[in-house]
């Protein structure tokens, strides 16, 4: 059994992080500005223990010393609308770095944390991305995520700390926000309103927000090092996810694919190198792009 320290543990990605976790036998501490009602009150294995706290205050590290982990999970990050180019991105490499720090001091072994493939050069043509691409953002987001990355692996190995850091590319799930492509066109469809979108001739790589939490729980535990890419590997034009979800709600007559422009500056192809989560983490998603959509469907449904 493992105390673990999670932050982001009850947002679109994290939950997901969590059962696998605790099915293992470890001990999970998440840390969030709320709990539920239902939080746990005593530590112990399998169990979930919820602190109230707020990463971007100054009581963080007596919260993180308080609970003394072995391994640390950080997934929060603020990704509210704007959030590619908000100055707050700042804020969280700062939060992160106090947070390792903390975690360090107070006995951690093991920090992963999330990144993002808007780290990597969108400019460059390439059939997939690998770990080893190279490094050009574009936005303050990825350029944060970025240097947050270099600080943890500097700091990583000048103090003998395990870390890895899960690229993600792009998600969808329940409980995505409501603005995004996938829960807005599905929800016009079921609301019987036309749907407008782009082309939709973009390649893109997605998967299941609940296959991205298991994936960080596996790389948490498994003890691989430095970056690794959290995506399907499997390359799907939106314009094909677009008649899917036409499809599958019974209305793709509804469909206006087309109907608006494309936005500036779109790469054309973004999907991940998923070698080393295969072979060397060991994790396989669960869940095929059908499946996910139809599940998120029959939620919205309800």
């Amino acid at each position: 059994m493992t105390r673990i320290l999670v932050t982001g543990g009850t947002g679109f990605i994290g939950r997901h992080a969590l059962p696998p976790l605790i099915a293992a036998g470890h001990e999970v501490h998440v840390i969030g500005r709320t709990a539920p009602a239902t939080a746990e009150a005593h530590a112990g294995p399998g169990r979930i223990i919820h602190h109230r706290a707020d990463l971007l205050g100054p009581d963080l590290p007596a919260v993180v010393h308080s609970i003394a982990a072995e391994a640390c999970l950080h997934l929060a990050w603020d990704v509210s609308p704007g959030f590619w180019t908000t100055p707050a991105n700042l804020d969280w490499t700062a939060a992160t770095l106090t947070l390792l720090r903390a975690f360090h001091q107070a006995g951690g072994r093991r920090f992963v944390s999330a990144g993002t493939c808007a780290e990597y050069d969108w400019t460059t043509p390439a059939d997939a991305l690998r770990e080893d691409s190279a490094r050009a953002p574009s936005t303050l987001y990825g350029a944060a995520k970025d240097a947050t990355r270099r600080l943890i692996e500097a700091y990583a190995g000048a103090c003998g700390l395990s870390s890895a850091w899960g690229v993600l590319f792009f998600s969808f799930g329940a409980g995505e926000r409501p603005e995004r492509l996938v829960p807005s066109l599905t929800d016009a469809l079921l609301a019987g309103r036309e749907a407008p979108a782009t082309a939709g001739t973009q390649i893109r790589d997605l998967l299941d927000s609940r296959d991205q939490g298991a994936a960080f729980a596996a790389l948490l535990t498994s003890g691989v090092e430095g970056a690794v890419n959290i995506g399907s590997g499997q390359p799907v034009a939106l314009h094909a996810v677009m008649t899917l979800i036409g499809t599958l709600t019974g209305r793709p007559d509804l469909l206006r694919i087309g109907a608006l422009p494309m936005r500036p500056g779109e790469p054309p192809r973004l999907v991940a190198d998923i070698t080393r989560l295969h072979h060397e983490v060991g994790f396989t998603p669960a869940h095929t792009l059908q499946q996910g959509l139809t599940d998120l469907i029959a939620g919205r449904r309800g």
